[in-house]
């Protein structure tokens, strides 16, 4: 018989029971660091619990550990059981999406940074929101990237605008002397140029906005129809090819040692 979970943080589990061994193994898994879990986000119903957690253990965990854990919990109210889905992220934005898409209502998914920090200026602040939203299912994630106060993540998008630099990365940085955190994104053809980007700690941090898109009158018109597909919430920039770098780990220098 599955044992009770019993944990620091309150689940909402009191008088439940992992469905089955497996799913109780993998929650002591997942929430086996949970003293270093700083609730962002919380959402109750009967039936379900959501959790944004930040998880500082992370740091120890090597660079493509994501400081972010998003936790489903779902009760069978009439069995007395428990099941779950959980998921790590890099970028706040990712895990809010990950929760509303299994039915956390939006206002429920909002945060509280751990340190208090707020978004460093408008592009930030719509960058989150179209990561969030995910309009249309564009972004994949691929892969992750985490030193100190930087954070990346690669993703393909499939929206037909980025088709010259479908392989976007997302790279947030945190100014703790402000408080604030600056999102910005570049584009790339391929995921190998990407990951040569992120791993090459000499280029310059993208601090650019990305061009205004110039739309003609006949083009408003289209876009206001209602078979036209949507135009990118935020124009793509443009995309980058990076000069060739050894391949290997990031290298020192920008963040986490």
């Amino acid at each position: 018989m599955p044992e009770p979970v019993s944990r620091l943080l309150d689940y909402r589990l009191d008088g439940y029971l992992p469905a089955d061994d497996l799913v109780g193994d993998d929650f002591d898994f997942v929430t086996m660091t949970e003293e270093e879990f700083t609730p962002l986000a919380v959402h109750h119903t009967d039936r379900d619990s959501y959790f944004l957690f930040h998880n500082g253990a992370a740091v120890w965990g090597g660079s493509e550990t994501p400081p972010y854990v998003a936790l489903h919990i779902t009760r069978d109210l009439a069995e007395g059981t428990f099941r779950f889905g959980a998921s790590a992220h890099s970028l706040v934005p990712l895990g809010q999406r990950w929760l509303i898409e299994r039915g956390c209502p939006p206002e429920s998914a909002v945060v509280v940074r751990p340190d208090g920090s707020r978004p460093s200026d408008a592009l930030t602040a719509g960058l989150e929101g179209l990561l969030r939203t995910n309009p249309g299912g564009r972004y994949e994630v691929l892969r992750h990237v985490n030193h100190s106060w930087d954070s990346w993540t690669l993703t393909r998008d499939a929206h037909p605008e980025a088709a010259e630099g479908p392989y976007r990365v997302f790279f947030e940085r945190a100014d703790n002397i402000l408080d604030t955190y600056t999102i910005r994104e570049r584009g790339f053809p391929t995921a190998e140029a990407a990951m040569g980007w992120i791993a090459d700690t000499t280029l310059p941090f993208p601090t650019t906005a990305p061009a205004p898109v110039v739309v003609s009158r006949a083009e408003a018109a289209v876009a206001r129809s209602p078979r036209a597909p949507a135009r990118l919430a935020v124009a793509p920039n443009p995309v980058t090819t990076p000069r060739p770098t050894a391949t290997g780990a990031v290298r020192p220098g920008r963040g986490r040692s």
